[in-house]
């Protein structure tokens, strides 16, 4: 029997929430109800008992741990040196997803949430071989999480009402394009309905 674990990409508030510098990809998630669809997506992860994992990113005060210079988007990023510091309201998950029992898997570098963290140890610790991926991007994270995840042996789903990514247009696309090589697609109520 296949084992399943939920992983939430970037929810978090410095990324989605209430202290986001990205209001296009807020309005992206508010369109398509991706909070409201994650959060019933989890609420029936948890009552099946499959383990929901929090894929977040973090910098350190120093910047230890993260390459800075190797990407124009980090680059940017960083020019304000209190973005997304670990131990700040900023790098919390949003508290419409957030539960006790859940699992966080912390990153400091790059785009997606298995080079350099625990992740697969800690899927594999869990009997884990099934991710359902929900969260941001579908411009970086989701796609770096799905073909990361394949290459390491897991069966990949991809929620595309628990996802976002802009422009609107570009997003759709790497759903078709992309996501479609390397995942099955549903939606949040038709995985909800099989958890039941």
């Amino acid at each position: 029997m296949e084992r399943v674990a939920v992983l939430v990409m970037e929810m978090q508030r410095g990324v989605i929430g209430d202290l986001t510098k990205f209001p296009d990809l807020v309005a992206a998630c508010t369109r398509h109800d991706v909070v409201a669809n994650a959060a019933r997506l989890l609420h029936t992860a948890r009552s099946a008992g499959f383990p929901v994992i929090h894929c977040t990113a973090a910098f350190r005060p120093d910047r230890a741990g993260s390459h800075t210079a190797n990407s124009p988007f980090i680059a940017s990023l960083l020019k304000d040196p209190g973005h997304m510091l670990e131990g700040t309201p900023a790098a919390e998950i949003i508290p419409e997803l957030r539960d006790g029992g859940d699992l966080e898997s912390r990153r400091y570098h790059g785009f997606s949430p298995f080079t350099g963290t625990s992740l697969d140890m800690t899927l594999r610790s869990l009997g884990v071989s099934a991710v359902v991926a929900i969260g941001v991007s579908l411009n970086l994270g989701i796609p770096g999480l799905a073909l990361e995840a394949v290459n390491l042996g897991y069966r990949v789903t991809v929620v595309t009402d628990a996802v976002a990514g802009i422009p609107e247009d570009y997003a759709q696309a790497v759903l078709k394009h992309t996501i479609s090589l390397l995942a099955t697609r549903t939606t949040a109520a038709d995985l909800v309905e099989a958890w039941k």
